[in-house]
């Protein structure tokens, strides 16, 4: 086999590894790869929020702080779309201090768009959605949930 076929071989190889894995994996807001089922344990927030929400503005330092709380994780949708430097910008105005997906995961999992902002997903440890919540949340809200 010359180096060609033996470099395509390889890349096969790695396409059907990855691909059998049956992992989930996003892309951060910093090009960092988020691997879905590596989330298993934590309750799993996932907030849609947009630049144009002001609502979303008043909720996010209750998503950053339920962030830092153990056995959760938040992440971030913008709604809009936005992508690379621009989606970090907007994080940056808005004082985004989770971790904010790139993809939209409702178009992995089956999940409705939601219609109204701010939207969170609600996912407990075992990776199932068990309910979505509209509008602005608190901390506590949240937080009797988990508990």
């Amino acid at each position: 086999m010359n180096h060609l076929g033996a470099a395509f071989a390889a890349g096969v190889l790695a396409l059907l590894v990855t691909g059998c894995s049956g992992e989930t994996t996003f892309t951060t807001a910093e090009d960092e790869p988020l691997v879905w089922e590596e989330l298993r344990g934590d309750w799993v927030f996932v907030n849609y929020w947009a630049e144009w929400c002001e609502p979303c503005y008043e909720e996010i330092p209750e998503l950053n702080r339920l962030d830092k709380a153990s056995n959760v994780t938040v992440l971030g949708v913008n709604f809009d779309g936005e992508k690379g430097d621009s989606l970090r910008n907007v994080m940056t105005e808005m004082g985004i201090e989770f971790r904010v997906l790139q993809q939209n995961p409702a178009r992995e999992f089956d999940w409705e768009q939601p219609l109204s902002l701010p939207a969170t997903m609600v996912v407990n440890p075992e990776g199932e959605l068990v309910e979505a919540r509209f509008g602005e949340q608190t901390y506590e809200e949240l937080m009797e949930v988990v508990e």
